[in-house]
């Protein structure tokens, strides 16, 4: 089976873990659970579980005590996205080629929906402990990085920095840290608790920490370059949205060219240091490289 095939299958398989880790659609409440499936299930390249989940495998993960954290992360970067496409954000009215949560729902009802990923993505992944209880140190481990990647020392304080820097030229030391933070971070997340609850050293988490942290960043300069190269068509959003919001991106600060070829250097110092490690996973390779020079 070629990569695109195996890469088609797992897509699969983690929708079905998401659905399974989805809360029951009932009560006065029901039409929050609706609003979350909606969000959760609008498709999307399921690049972060999956990079969770092969990360695990490159460290002989074998059990499914991976999967809540799979489901959690999803909904974290999910909800991220239902806020960044809010009208006091991003205001964009479509997302992976379908209309936004909050112009579905309605705003407060967007918020709220957010809120409610937030919230439950915790309650998915703590149960973790129920279904494997002998492995409650790792786990514990796993929703540290979980939370701290998630809050305002990861996603949270880049997106800060982000809204904060809206409509001023920022230096790209700033650059830097609002990519490391927003979304580095998540990407980090993956990949570190993978690795945590496979058994793997406390170096080799750091080590995982740095490879992710670089394709993070790769990842988001490819998105500023595709911003003004691609079509809407082809990315399923707006194009063009960073000039609408007068941000500073990599394209801004140093051109499509240069940027290419920083995706280039730091991607490929990823790469070599995934190489480093003696197991291998071939298909968490070729899944970083086409992560970094996506064409959507």
């Amino acid at each position: 089976m070629n990569y695109k095939n195996r890469k088609q299958k797992k897509v699969q398989a983690i929708e079905e873990v998401l659905k399974k880790y989805l809360p029951e659609q009932s009560g006065y409440q029901k039409q929050i659970m609706e609003a979350m499936e909606y969000s959760l299930m609008a498709g999307g390249k399921r690049l972060r579980p999956m990079l969770m989940q092969e990360t695990y495998a490159l460290f002989g993960g074998q059990t499914q005590v991976v999967e809540p954290f799979m489901a959690a992360l999803e909904m974290i970067h999910t909800y991220s996205l239902v806020h960044d496409d809010l009208p006091a954000m991003d205001d964009d009215d479509y997302r992976r080629g379908r209309k936004t949560t909050h112009v579905v729902y309605g705003e407060a009802m967007g918020i709220l929906t957010g809120d409610a990923l937030l919230n439950y993505a915790f309650e998915t992944a703590a149960k973790a402990f129920d279904l494997f209880p002998e492995k409650s140190l790792v786990i514990g481990k796993a929703l540290q990085v979980l939370a701290g990647k998630a809050g305002i020392y990861g996603m949270i304080g880049g997106q800060v920095v982000d809204v904060a820097s809206a409509g001023e030229t920022v230096s790209k030391e700033v650059l830097d840290f609002i990519y490391e933070l927003k979304t580095s971070a998540l990407i980090e997340s993956a990949m570190m608790i993978g690795a945590i609850l496979a058994g793997a050293s406390e170096e080799e988490v750091k080590k995982v920490e740095t490879i992710a942290k670089n394709v993070g960043i790769a990842f988001q300069i490819q998105d500023d370059i595709l911003d003004v190269t691609s079509t809407a068509e082809v990315l399923g959003k707006p194009v063009l949205s960073d000039e609408k919001n007068e941000k500073t991106t990599y394209v801004t600060l140093v051109g499509v060219e240069k940027a290419r070829e920083y995706v280039e250097k730091i991607s490929n110092e990823a790469i070599a240091l995934l190489e480093d490690f003696e197991v291998k996973n071939p298909f968490l390779e070729e899944l970083l490289r086409e992560l970094i020079h996506r064409e959507k």
